[in-house]
């Protein structure tokens, strides 16, 4: 199993003192190596990916580590009022991905008190290659900036090592239900 993001794992007390009546949804997960880790440590996590072939990988890797899970073929790019079909969750991961006609949807599958923990490019990547198409990249602040009305845990903004890439990191946590 690869080893999971660093900001995952650095707030991962935040994700296991969140009541798990609902899942966590690892947002375009691919192979899924950050929603695994959450699993390993006995999260619920649905792991949503438009590729069927990562999912088999997901659900094999599951399988194999004897860890549950559910995996979950979604289109996100597909224009639809709800891509989440009225499902919410405790909290939701996001990384190396972006679509912004999404985050609507994000900020209302997530129940009050949750959390959005996400990480992906933003315009200064293009220094370091790909992606540099600035539909996946981020403007400076627009990530905080879609957060603004929600508690800010951590956020970050800059360049990390190994590999290099420049990114926008938030970790943020929805209002109590009528705030």
């Amino acid at each position: 199993m690869q080893k999971a993001s660093q900001l995952l794992q650095d707030h991962l007390t935040s994700l296991t003192e969140l009541d798990h009546s609902l899942p966590v949804l690892d947002l375009a997960c691919g192979t899924g190596r950050n929603g695994l880790f959450l699993a390993a440590q006995g999260i619920p996590v649905v792991f949503a990916d438009k590729s069927a072939s990562a999912l088999q990988t997901v659900e094999q890797q599951l399988a194999g580590s004897g860890l549950c899970g559910r995996t979950w073929q979604l289109n996100l790019e597909v224009p639809v009022t709800d891509p989440f079909c009225n499902e919410s969750f405790s909290a939701i991961i996001g990384f190396r991905y972006l679509h912004r006609p999404l985050f609507p949807a994000l900020r209302n599958a997530i129940q009050a008190g949750g959390l959005i923990i996400y990480e992906t490019f933003t315009i200064d990547n293009r220094q370091f290659g790909r992606p540099n198409n600035p539909d996946f990249l981020l403007q400076t602040g627009e990530l905080k900036s879609i957060f603004s009305d929600w508690e800010i845990i951590s956020d970050f903004e800059g360049v990390l090592q190994n590999p290099e890439r420049a990114v926008a990191q938030i970790v943020a946590r929805k209002p109590p239900a009528g705030q």
